[in-house]
């Protein structure tokens, strides 16, 4: 048990601080030699979690997507919470993870998928596609149920929404203005308002 928890322990580490380095030195620029020393191990060490560097790109993306979708999942076909709330779930669940504690690594989605292998380029844009498809779940009930405009093209929102908060790594700082709690309010009602639901955006924003 307690060799299994170190082994699990020296992976994340691997990721944490490969993740880091894709994003400071590019992911091409990275060695399996600067991950080791990273990680203060010997470079032979890595391979006994990873097998390339690809690999590890390959669990950062992959990670990075499901903690992104599985929360959320079940928001496609319950149309039990409002169009408005699933919005709200959406938004904060992707803007926790993205400026969250694992937010370090800066990691640029797409900047990433372009070095995968076709096989495991599939799985993360499936991942991508199945949260471009939740969000287009809860614009069409939110528009049937008169929330939302009608004349929103569901696509454009989604994608628009997913880059704004995609983006934020960039410009966002622990020590800035604004807390990642009013960040989330920001963007939840500015795409509340670009959706055509002006009736439920915060006074605060």
């Amino acid at each position: 048990m307690a060799e299994r928890k170190r082994r699990k322990t020296q992976r994340e580490l691997i990721i944490t601080e490969s993740s880091t380095l894709f994003w400071e030195k590019g992911y091409a620029e990275t060695s399996m030699k600067d991950i080791a020393k990273a990680c203060g191990f010997r470079p032979a060490n890595i391979y006994n979690f990873f097998d390339s560097k690809e690999s590890i790109l390959n669990e950062i993306l992959l990670q990075e997507m499901m903690e992104i979708v599985a929360p959320i999942k079940h928001l496609k076909d319950d149309e039990g919470v409002h169009p408005v709330e699933c919005m709200r779930m959406m938004i904060e669940n992707h803007v926790k993870l993205t400026l969250g504690e694992k937010s370090s690594s800066k990691l640029l989605f797409d900047v990433g998928l372009k070095n995968l292998m076709p096989y495991n380029r599939k799985k993360i844009i499936k991942l991508r596609d199945d949260y471009n498809a939740i969000g287009i779940a809860i614009i069409r009930r939110g528009k049937k149920a008169g929330i939302f405009s009608k004349n929103i093209d569901e696509k454009i929102a989604v994608f628009s929404i997913a880059s704004i908060i995609a983006r934020s790594r960039i410009w966002y700082s622990p020590k800035g203005k604004y807390t990642v709690d009013e960040i989330i309010n920001f963007i939840f009602n500015f795409s509340l308002r670009g959706l055509g639901a002006g009736s439920y955006v915060s006074k605060k924003f």
